[in-house]
């Protein structure tokens, strides 16, 4: 799927996008006690952006310059914008190795600081 196909409320989506900026990550406690570490990164095909949080794991494995393909995923929206999640059911695999060092949402007039949590773990 093109990112600008990409509606709230969509589900078992398929997208294969560039990383173009990634956060540093930050720690965040759920509202079950736990706590986990989250990145935001901004993704981009020829057609659009999309935003997307990484937990845990994922964050180390992916970085800016990479190619993902995330499958099974949904849409949500926050603060009026469309956001890919994976959920704990979808998939994010790496299938092109960028060659750009990764930048942090920090340096950019972007942030990502304070969006929203799609874990419910």
């Amino acid at each position: 799927m093109n990112i600008s196909e990409l509606k709230a409320g969509a589900s078992n989506v398929t997208v294969e996008a560039t990383v173009v900026e990634k956060s540093e990550p930050r720690e965040v406690v759920t509202k079950y006690g736990k706590r986990l570490q989250v990145a935001n990164i901004k993704l981009k095909d020829d057609t659009g952006s999309i935003a997307m949080s990484l937990w845990g794991n994922d964050i180390d494995s992916v970085n800016v310059g990479d190619k993902i393909r995330v499958s099974n995923g949904f849409i949500t929206e926050f603060r009026g914008n469309p956001q890919l999640s994976s959920g704990k059911f979808g998939k994010i695999e790496v299938i092109g190795k960028g060659d750009v060092e990764a930048d942090s949402a920090e340096s950019s007039d972007e942030s990502y600081e304070g969006q929203g949590s799609d874990a419910e773990y």
